[in-house]
């Protein structure tokens, strides 16, 4: 009574057929880029310029925040007496 009903075909048939299409376009190539040795040396320079930067903003404000609470305890303490 509830059993599915399954087509006797179970691939329908295709809705379309298939038509060959125009030849390939013809690629059109690309200009070679080089690049020169000069030009990734500039970009690892500036790569490690950067990064020291970074790595001295960081160290920068970590010592800030370390004077900071330094001072905010050294003050509370002053202002308890």
């Amino acid at each position: 009574m509830f059993l599915p009903k399954y087509p006797d075909n179970p691939t329908p048939p295709p809705a379309h057929t298939h038509t060959p299409a125009d030849p390939a376009p013809v690629r059109r190539t690309l200009q070679q880029i080089s690049i020169s040795p000069g030009a990734v040396a500039a970009v690892l320079v500036g790569g490690v310029v950067l990064t020291a930067l970074l790595a001295a903003v960081a160290a920068t404000a970590i010592s800030v925040a370390i004077a900071a609470v330094v001072l905010r305890s050294m003050l509370r303490d002053h202002h308890r007496r």
